[in-house]
């Protein structure tokens, strides 16, 4: 791998993805939308 792609996939390993552990495989942006409006209120 280049140099490049080391740091991307360092970048990509520091991101955090919880908030969107309850949401299934697969669902648009839509579903997703609404999961993340659902919290926002929490």
């Amino acid at each position: 791998m280049s140099n490049r792609q080391d740091a991307e996939t360092e970048e990509e390993q520091d991101v955090d993805t919880s908030h969107l552990d309850d949401i299934e495989d697969g669902c648009g942006c839509a579903e997703v939308w609404d999961h993340l409006s659902e919290q926002r209120g929490d």
